[in-house]
């Protein structure tokens, strides 16, 4: 099998695994379920979600050092066999305490150790101009899960009950996940890059070029240094990403995790899983086509719009009365949601290379784990108190119109700047 096939079938195998993961983002079916057949609190119902993200999000920087050293196969199948243990446990509680720690604490560990494997072995398989569409492919899985886990969740409840909707699935995902992990591999060596870019490298590194003096010349093919995690905590775009990131996650995680309860609340209407279906054909969808536009436009500009975008249908949530609005509203928020998925990883490996990918991506990640526990928790509160979301999304519009103001500071690298940091801060 040549490269190319090889760096697909990865793709591929990456994708199915996210569609197999993507079981947290249907919690909202189960929460609904929970408040309604157990007489939960939104608040209640709420904690097993925010605490799975929570571990998650924490999970990924060990999980990302330990797929760097010792590859994606071994830390996805651990991450299937958590997964699948944490959702069989979970069908043998009604106790909140203990679903915490199932589905919270176990299915959230084995979600972390899972994702952070996908991206990174498929992105090392392709050059550099196809990292953005290579990320949107792969975690276009974890959006689009809902399409289908959110419907069978609701007829397995429906059928089986809670505990046998959570019994089927986890049986069924741990399998999944443990046989895809097999084709799971990184390249020996890195994807080469057109010729026009060698060129433009062996121009720009050689010994008389004024970018050059004094700095150590790049890896002919290189356009980029790779950062290990303590020189990217010393750069300024670490951080300027992460708040973006957890503003970003805090408006979207907030409406996956209540959608069902505000379609029941403002629309009036007992169907929500359609709407989280609905979310997840475009929450997939924005990961791909972000991905797409920022290998054409950039990073910087494509966040910035898709923040944009996100803040106007915030500030708008409130107006959505009837079933199509909502139907609206979620699809703009899962498109807006879906591009920091693809965005984010593209733009870690832009700034800071693909060599140490899984562990710094991962701390960006632990701003989604931020978003993940402030969103839906901050909802939840929201409507115990309000009845309704009003103040919840005007606080999660103005986050992501900061998020796209903060864009405006983010420089896209050039293998000048990574010269220059070459000579600041040797590698």
């Amino acid at each position: 099998m040549n490269r190319t096939a090889r760096g697909w079938s990865v793709t591929l195998a990456g994708t199915g695994i996210n569609l197999a993961l993507g079981v947290l983002y249907t919690w909202s079916v189960f929460a609904a379920a929970l408040t309604e057949q157990l007489h939960w609190t939104k608040i209640a119902a709420s904690l097993p979600y925010t605490v799975a993200c929570a571990m998650f999000a924490l999970m990924m920087v060990p999980a990302g050092r330990l797929q760097d050293r010792y590859g994606p196969r071994w830390i996805a199948t651990l991450g299937g066999l958590f997964v699948g243990v944490g959702l069989i446990s979970s069908s043998f509680t009604h106790s909140l305490t203990l679903l915490i720690l199932t589905f919270g604490v176990i299915a959230g560990i084995g979600i972390g150790l899972g994702y952070s494997a996908a991206t990174p072995a498929a992105v090392k398989w392709f050059p550099a101009q196809k990292k953005g569409l290579i990320s949107g492919i792969v975690v276009a899985g974890f959006g689009l899960a809902s399409l289908y886990i959110a419907p069978m969740t609701n007829s397995f409840i429906k059928t089986f009950s809670i505990e046998g909707a959570f019994r089927i699935e986890g049986i069924m995902f741990l399998i999944a996940i443990v046989a895809l992990s097999q084709i799971l591999a990184v390249p020996l060596a890195p994807p080469q890059v057109s010729a026009q870019a060698h060129t433009k490298v062996q121009i720009l590194t050689s010994p008389g070029s004024p970018s050059n003096q004094g700095t150590p010349p790049l890896s002919p093919g290189l356009l980029k240094t790779d950062y290990s995690w303590q020189q990217m905590l010393r750069t300024s775009h670490f951080y300027l990403l992460w708040i973006m990131f957890a503003s970003g996650a805090t408006a979207g995680l907030m409406i996956i995790g209540q959608l069902s309860s505000i379609a029941k609340i403002q629309a009036g209407i007992s169907w929500g899983y359609a709407m989280v279906a609905l979310l997840a054909i475009f929450n997939a969808g924005g990961r791909i086509l972000a991905g797409w536009l920022s290998d054409k436009i950039g990073r910087a500009w494509t966040m910035r719009l898709f923040f944009l975008l996100q803040a106007i249908n915030m500030f708008a949530f409130s107006l959505y009365r009837t079933p199509e609005l909502v139907a609206l509203g979620a699809a703009l928020a899962g498109l807006g949601y879906g591009s920091l998925l693809s965005l984010f990883p593209s733009a870690i490996y832009d700034f800071f290379g693909t060599k140490n990918g899984g562990v710094n991506y991962g701390l960006v990640f632990t701003a989604w784990g931020v978003g993940g526990v402030i969103g839906p928790l901050m909802a939840g509160a929201v409507v115990d108190a309000t009845k309704n979301y009003s103040i919840a999304y005007t606080i999660a519009a103005l986050l992501c119109l900061l998020a796209s103001l903060l864009t405006f500071l983010l420089r896209q690298p050039t293998l000048e700047t990574e010269n220059q940091r070459l000579q600041s801060k040797p590698i």
